[in-house]
């Protein structure tokens, strides 16, 4: 039906006689001559309707926006007047010959050109797609699994699919559950992660796989989330940490090359304990340079830290680059954002020739403070000139949540972060385990993580200090992978289970077929799962995961285009 997509004519076309498909994006018609712009997946082309053609121009003028035609014509060089240079046809034009209607459109719902409200969007997912935008981002995502797919072969993995229809497993989120019609109250569960199959494969001598998978996790949804999620699972055998992180870091690397034509710098390795000191994150941008500075040793004498306890407590100090330029409202806000019940008290001071100046909150904190403390301060945070500086005193757990977050937003309004630039790192030795709710241990990451020290005994003796042999991939403060090497021996599976709260009884129900398999030669493994869509997002420079999938659910796990879920 067609012989060239719009998009790829170009000049060297000229005086081709071709036929393109596609939909009506504009008409303009002068008098004598008809403008109508085509569109496709490709891009745009303007097609030229002349009146002395009757019959073919009268056609023409009965088509409405976004119709289904099919146009033959032929190729001519634009005069220099109409040369359109914002799009990349527009030194040419293809004047009709014939004109097919496919499809006639109806008065659109919204103009897929101009901006609309998000239900609007999703309920017509089909529209929203014919935008430029959201085409291009479809592009860029099959483009990128190629690019993964070329480079997984490459390396000798194979591409293995693994069951949706599965069993439950405890794996932090809720499971999505599918009742069986055979096996009566029996359900399979629609898996979060191939992760035991995964390792079942590399039990089985496949030696290398890779999959890129759908995942469903029944959890609460925000921007970078979705119910179903889709995953580049990489597995691989006799490979530690850093060769699984070496070959990944070469994929990433390549990935951002063929797609962004940029060139990543070295991949630096920062712990979880460091980053989240430096930065009260473990997700950190570093295109921000700023950092939660410690200054509890300089501040001895106040009254109003005397209750400082270096275990529970940290007195820091941040940055507010220019901070004098703010207005008092903004630096209000930032007072609002770092007062919680946890935190005891946040001061905001201005810096004027290496000297305290000035104080935007009311107590003066510095009554016994030495001299050479403050210029230590000062000298800490690399304090220039019109910077203002916010010391704030609470417990750690809040500190680093609170100031994580505060620290973009200090960024952001400073305008401190270069938006062409890449922040790539990779955070390490996460800890093993954390407390939950309960006050009872869980697993930081999932229970098939090995632990950096593989001496039983001290793991049962001190779980709380044990730390795993796991890896993040952090990409301009999103985490868009992370994985572990795998614990290969059923007696310390069995041990992970048991701190975790797992009896035998419960391990055997949950997870008997997997601790079964251990026991025939397992080899040490390796591996690691990267977030498709969040990659995408990056790439295509998107601010919602929503924009790089096709047909995406709401934040409330609705599909607004089929109406699911629904009663059956």
């Amino acid at each position: 039906m067609r012989t060239h997509y719009c998009g790829d004519i170009n000049i060297q076309d000229i005086s081709k006689k071709l036929t393109i498909c596609g939909w009506v994006n504009k008409k303009r018609n002068i008098g004598k001559v008809l403008f109508v712009d085509v569109r496709d997946r490709e891009g745009i082309i303007q097609v030229v309707f002349i009146s002395k053609n009757n019959k073919l121009f009268q056609l023409a003028e009965t088509l409405k926006k976004e119709s289904c035609i099919q146009v033959f014509g032929e190729v001519k060089k634009r005069s220099c007047k109409n040369i359109n240079l914002k799009i990349k046809t527009g030194e040419i034009e293809i004047f009709a010959i014939k004109l097919k209607i496919f499809n006639y459109s109806k008065k659109l719902p919204f103009d897929i050109n101009c901006s609309t409200s998000q239900k609007n969007r999703l309920k017509f997912r089909y529209l929203d797609i014919r935008q430029t935008k959201i085409i291009h981002n479809l592009k860029i995502r099959h483009l990128i699994v190629k690019n993964i797919i070329n480079f997984m072969n490459k390396n000798k993995f194979w591409n293995i699919e693994t069951p949706f229809l599965t069993r439950s497993t405890p794996e932090g989120a809720r499971d999505y559950l599918v009742p069986s019609r055979i096996y009566l109250k029996k359900f399979y569960a629609l898996p979060q992660s191939p992760q035991l199959f995964k390792q079942l494969l590399m039990i089985s001598g496949i030696d290398r796989y890779y999959q890129i998978v759908k995942c469903f996790r029944d959890e609460d949804l925000r921007a970078n989330r979705q119910p179903e999620f889709t995953q580049i699972d990489i597995e691989a055998s006799f490979f530690d940490e850093s060769k699984i992180c070496m070959l990944t870091e070469k994929m990433i690397k390549n990935l951002w090359y063929q797609i962004k034509n940029f060139q990543l710098k070295k991949i630096q390795k920062i712990s979880f304990y460091e980053s989240m000191k430096r930065f009260g994150t473990d997700k950190p941008d570093l295109r921000n340079s700023l950092e939660l500075i410690d200054v509890h040793d300089l501040f001895h004498h106040e009254y109003i830290f005397k209750n400082f306890d270096i275990k529970k407590h940290r007195i820091i100090t941040l940055k507010i680059p220019n901070g004098i330029q703010l207005n008092s409202k903004k630096i209000r806000s930032y007072i609002k954002k770092a007062k919680t019940k946890n935190i005891k008290h946040v001061f905001i001071i201005q810096i004027k020739k290496l000297k305290i100046f000035d104080y935007y909150t009311q107590k003066n904190i510095f009554h016994n403070t030495k001299e050479y403390s403050i210029q230590k301060i000062i000298k800490r945070n690399k304090i220039k000139k019109d910077d203002l500086m916010i010391i704030i005193y609470g417990y750690i757990k809040s500190i680093n949540k609170i100031c994580g977050k505060l620290r973009n937003i200090i960024a952001e309004d400073s305008k401190i972060i270069n938006p062409l630039d890449w922040s790539v790192l990779w955070i390490t030795d996460f800890p093993l385990f954390k407390k939950n709710k309960k006050n009872l241990f869980e697993s930081m990451h999932h229970p098939f993580t090995s632990p950096l020290n593989e001496n039983i005994e001290q793991l049962i003796q001190n779980p709380e200090k044990a730390l795993s042999k796991s890896y993040d991939m952090i990409i301009n403060g999103q985490e868009i992978g992370g994985g572990s090497v795998r614990i290969h021996n059923k007696k310390m599976q069995e041990v992970i289970f048991n701190i975790i709260g797992l009896n035998k009884k419960t391990q055997n129900e949950k997870f008997g077929f997997f601790l079964r398999s251990l026991k025939y030669g397992t080899p040490p493994h390796a591996g690691i799962a990267f977030g498709l869509d969040r990659i995408t997002m990056l790439l295509t420079n998107s601010v919602n995961i929503s924009d790089v999938i096709a047909f995406p659910k709401t934040t409330s796990a609705r599909c607004l285009t089929t109406g699911a879920p629904h009663i059956i």
